[in-house]
């Protein structure tokens, strides 16, 4: 099964606050920008990426968390960040029943992500190689 339809049945099978505060991360996520893709890790978390992992959702019993895979390197000026803010890699983001989303601070959040992880993927591609010369072949 493709993991929009498992998000989607993840999604529904949450008959409680939980099960709406994902859909509206997820809506956030999802309008941030159009060529994020969804998928499905780790036996049963959402993951959202584009040109690397930006975030993984996940639904606990007194909360969802929405947990940036480079969160500590991403500007954060709304302060959305409230988990795991001593760790040297991922930030969170806990929401609480009742909690309210800044929709426009998480989709500022999500463009960060997703210009982070293009400029770790512009820094690992290699230089542009030159062409083989003649007298480079005789050299070998």
């Amino acid at each position: 099964m493709e993991a929009t339809k498992r998000i989607d049945q993840l999604i529904a099978g949450l008959d409680d606050w939980r099960g709406k505060m994902l859909a509206r991360v997820r809506k956030s996520i999802l309008s941030a920008d159009s060529g994020i893709i969804e998928e499905w890790k780790w036996m049963g978390s959402p993951v959202w990426s584009r040109d690397g992992m930006i975030a993984v959702g996940n639904a606990h019993k007194d909360k969802v968390k929405l947990t940036f895979s480079h969160g500590a390197a991403l500007p954060d000026p709304d302060k959305l960040f409230n988990a795991g803010l001593d760790g040297k890699v991922w930030r969170a983001i806990d929401l609480f029943e009742g909690d309210k989303i800044d929709e426009r601070a998480l989709k500022t959040l999500v463009r960060a992500a997703i210009d982070y992880n293009r400029a770790k993927v512009k820094k690992k591609a290699p230089a542009g190689s030159r062409p083989t010369t003649q007298r480079s072949k005789k050299a070998r």
